[in-house]
């Protein structure tokens, strides 16, 4: 399944939920933007929440009961869009803050698509092949007719992965006819997009490529800290040793973190933890608390994890130039606050996660029209949109005087209040 990987140590002295770290950041540029009090309420819930009750016998014949949710945040700009992911912490509040984070982020790189999220709070990880397939089809079911290729696509996230769009478009297929565009990050044999799988990761890079310069920074040799290998901090690594020569000095999972101050291969790491390894096991690393990898000296840091890993409790602790948000919504308001105060450069989610939608897109876009890009063209799109983003925020950031995630937000909003007043919803 696709993993962001958390560490295994939790996060601490959390200052607000998801939810509200998002509705933070939306009121902060909505006060810049100077946008109407009743207006905000408008952009700020979501136009519709579905919650549905998943039940399965589990193998020793017991009957345990999940909880499926979608939420569909703003629409003015096209489909909605968001992922869906599997895990006991998913809930209605997780799920509307990831959906308003899917709006802004669509609209600030430009691509039509409205945002959504869901998830059901099932502990995939202890479920086999068979019980997520009841779940995932189940789910499709009883979303049916608030979902479809031209009203809402699902995407992997947390612990889903191609295989769970095969199923979703599968089940949606036999409600209403074949339809590939229903799900992006699907099989390539289905339909699926050359490049998806590393999408996020590899946009994280393309970002950092023009984040670096611009505070100075040399990435030959530049040491990189990841928390959290799966998917997303996986292909970061790897794309930034192969492209940037950076050096891989920290790396955390679920099952523990390591240090390598001599730096690891992030390619030999990733097949090791494939072929079922252990992070400890690979030689040349020091086994250290999850919770001081943060603490690891470095010039850039992915946090790659869930959110509200890094907070109050521990952003005094960081001794990075770069914070790369591979996560969403992985740094609190105050540890922002903190960061900001340090000076170090925080790449918000918002604009440097934003390869998985991108790409996502492409898909889509290769679905409707029934044709494939190659591999590398894919790559070079990537590029140039999250350049293109990256320059735009660079700019607003510069004439606001503010950090890059107001900035951020600030370009989202706006574009998102534009579209819905051009077509008389506000």
């Amino acid at each position: 399944m696709t993993e962001l990987a958390q560490p295994a140590a939790p996060a601490a002295s959390v200052d607000l939920s998801d939810y509200e770290i998002v509705n933070h950041h939306f009121d902060a540029a909505a006060d810049r933007l100077g946008l109407a009090d009743d207006l905000r309420e408008v952009f700020r819930t979501p136009y519709r929440e579905v919650k549905v009750q998943i039940p399965l016998r589990m193998h020793d014949g017991a009957c345990r009961v999940f909880h499926g949710y979608r939420v569909q945040h703003n629409g003015a700009r096209g489909p909605y869009k968001g992922g869906l992911r599997y895990h006991p912490r998913v809930d209605l509040h997780e799920v509307r803050a990831l959906a308003a984070l899917m709006t802004w982020k669509t609209a600030l790189v430009g691509i039509p698509f409205g945002g959504a999220k869901g998830g059901v709070d099932c502990p995939a990880g202890d479920l086999d092949a068979g019980q997520l397939e009841r779940i995932t089809r189940q789910l499709v079911d009883k979303l049916d007719e608030t979902i479809g290729p031209q009203r809402d696509i699902a995407a992997p996230d947390v612990n889903t992965d191609a295989q769970v769009m095969a199923w979703i478009m599968d089940e949606w297929g036999k409600l209403h006819g074949d339809a590939p565009a229903v799900v992006t990050g699907k099989p390539l044999s289905l339909g699926g997009s050359f490049g998806r799988e590393t999408a996020t990761g590899r946009g994280l890079i393309d970002v950092l490529g023009d984040a670096a310069p611009a505070i100075g920074l040399e990435l030959e040799g530049a040491r990189m800290v990841v928390q959290g290998f799966g998917n997303v901090g996986s292909a970061a690594a790897r794309i930034a040793h192969g492209r940037h020569g950076c050096r891989i000095v920290g790396v955390a999972d679920e099952h523990g973190a390591v240090h390598a101050e001599q730096g690891l291969d992030p390619d030999a790491l990733h097949r090791h933890l494939r072929a079922g390894g252990r992070l400890a096991e690979l030689p040349g690393v020091e086994p250290i608390d999850p919770g001081d990898l943060l603490a690891l000296e470095c010039e850039v840091l992915v946090p790659a994890a869930l959110g509200g890993m890094i907070h109050a409790g521990n952003a005094d602790r960081l001794r990075c130039r770069l914070l790369l948000e591979g996560a969403n919504s992985p740094t609190t308001p105050k540890a922002d606050a903190i960061l900001h105060d340090r000076g170090v450069h925080v790449v918000p989610d918002v604009l440097a996660n934003a390869g998985g939608v991108i790409v996502s897109y492409f898909e889509w876009v290769q679905n409707l029209q029934h044709f494939r890009w190659d591999e590398r063209e894919v790559h070079e799109r990537l590029a140039r949109v999250l350049r293109r983003a990256h320059g735009e925020v660079a700019e607003r950031a510069e004439r606001w005087g503010t950090p890059m995630r107001q900035a951020a937000y600030g370009l989202g909003i706006e574009r998102v209040v534009e579209v819905a007043r051009t077509r008389g919803k506000v």
